[in-house]
């Protein structure tokens, strides 16, 4: 498990590389969404790897990693917003911004190695079109769940969706990266 930890790292230094060039270029502008907006994001990107997945085409010329990348990335953003809510300005701190970039990863690489413990890294068995329907699975669950205002009876909450479908993607990342 400590090939999947280094890998893991090496996936979200390519997604934090990218959060932190798009903070520098439009700042903290997500602030601003409610963490709804954020799954929506999500759901336009796994259904943009869904239609790939099944059409083999792309008209937009995004790559699949390009939106699995945008999948972790928005799920952190989803964890941020939940931890400090929504502003009406994106006027925050760079710093702190990555700050809290860096502590939801590192809290999502904790939680999948404890999984990886438990189901013996069962991801690596798997198709990228299953997990791509999990990750499909869970916006629609995050949905329903927000969509009865974050209450439920037996399931867990909006932020476990939320590193779920960032350590799924995660996944993803790792698979194409063994490929090349």
């Amino acid at each position: 498990m400590q090939k999947t930890a280094k890998q893991f790292d090496e996936v979200i230094k390519v997604c934090r590389d990218l959060f932190s060039k798009k903070l520098q270029d439009y700042g903290a502008s997500f602030r601003v969404l409610r963490t709804p907006s954020l799954t929506d994001q999500i759901l336009i990107k796994v259904k943009s790897l869904r239609t790939f997945q099944i059409t083999n085409t792309s008209k937009v010329g995004e790559s699949a990693e390009e939106n699995f990348i945008a999948i972790v990335n928005y799920s952190i953003i989803g964890l941020i917003q939940l931890e400090k809510g929504f502003a009406d300005d994106f006027k925050q701190d760079q710093n702190e911004m990555l700050e809290l970039y860096d502590k939801f990863a590192n809290e999502g690489k904790e939680l999948m190695m404890k999984k990886n413990h438990d189901y013996g890294e069962a991801w690596r068995d798997m198709r990228i079109s299953s997990i791509t329907d999990l990750i499909y699975q869970k916006v629609l669950r995050t949905k329903q769940i927000e969509d009865n205002s974050g209450a439920t009876l037996v399931s867990e909450g909006v932020d476990a969706n939320y590193f779920d479908m960032l350590n799924y993607a995660v996944f993803c990342l790792i698979k194409f990266s063994e490929e090349k």
